[in-house]
């Protein structure tokens, strides 16, 4: 018996792996976090299943549903939303369920950072703009932030920031990231990423607070940096014509003419 933790991605039930398609159809037992992961997903449970919505329970009694499971010998799908990460508390169930001797497994899932940048046909590192994303969300009620891990920190490196759970902090993160992107800072907010009622919208931070709609209260991602811009500094190199590289070696002199590109 295992407790398969499965990323269920960020809202399409189609934007999940194989592995965890074939996990939750295995598995004769489901827990699901019900607030986040859409019961669509639910349809690859096998006939009969047990499934059990987790969002109005505690850790001790998710355990509890878990060592129930293992007892009577049946498989469980544990499913998170995204992928498991970050911000998955899954490292806290695992804790526990080893100290139980309970086996665990972990399948990835696709990122809200992922399906935002789909959503927003925008690639978020470009030569000479920006070639590191931050992930990362301003303090809440469930935990704070560390010490030096703040906006105006990451800001300054000129990275593209991906903030999560702080939609309703909204104003805060543009006070903190106008000193050092500046007000015309292209930014983007992506409310519920590939989900039916996906809501998209782009401005800068001098004009992006004005544009956040009442409703918009929760699972929205911020998008900040100026590679949202979607102009490189610089082209890559990776495709240019005379770029040697491997798999296309640019002369008989290039130290990749005589390896076997198959190898």
């Amino acid at each position: 018996m295992t407790v398969h933790f499965i990323g269920a991605g960020p809202g399409a039930p189609d934007l999940i792996t194989l592995r965890a398609r074939d996990l939750i159809a295995a598995c004769p037992v489901c827990l699901y976090a019900g607030s986040l992961v859409p019961e669509a997903i639910l349809a690859h449970c096998p006939p009969g299943a047990q499934v059990v919505n987790t969002a109005p329970m505690d850790l001790d009694q998710i355990i509890a549903a878990c060592a129930q499971a293992h007892d009577a010998g049946r498989d469980v799908a544990r499913l998170h939303s995204g992928d498991l990460s970050v911000w998955s508390a899954m490292g806290e169930q695992m804790s526990r369920l080893k100290a139980l001797g309970i086996p665990v497994s972990v399948t990835p899932g696709v990122p809200a950072f992922a399906a935002a940048a789909a959503a927003l046909e925008a690639e978020l590192t470009l030569p000479g703009v920006a070639q590191s994303v931050v992930l990362t969300r301003t303090s809440g009620r469930a935990s704070a932030m560390p010490k030096g891990e703040t906006l105006p920190a990451f800001a300054a490196t000129g990275a593209t920031l991906a903030i999560h759970l702080s939609i309703q902090r909204l104003d805060h993160v543009v006070a903190d990231l106008t000193p050092h992107f500046g007000n015309d800072c292209p930014v983007a907010i992506v409310f519920r990423a590939s989900w039916p009622d996906e809501r998209i919208l782009t401005g800068t931070l001098a004009d992006i607070a004005g544009k956040l709609s009442e409703d918009i209260t929760r699972t929205a991602l911020i998008l900040v940096g100026p590679a949202l811009n979607g102009e490189a500094a610089v082209r890559s190199a990776l495709y240019s014509t005379d770029y040697d590289r491997r798999f296309r070696p640019q002369s008989a002199d290039s130290p990749f003419s005589s390896l076997d590109v198959d190898t």
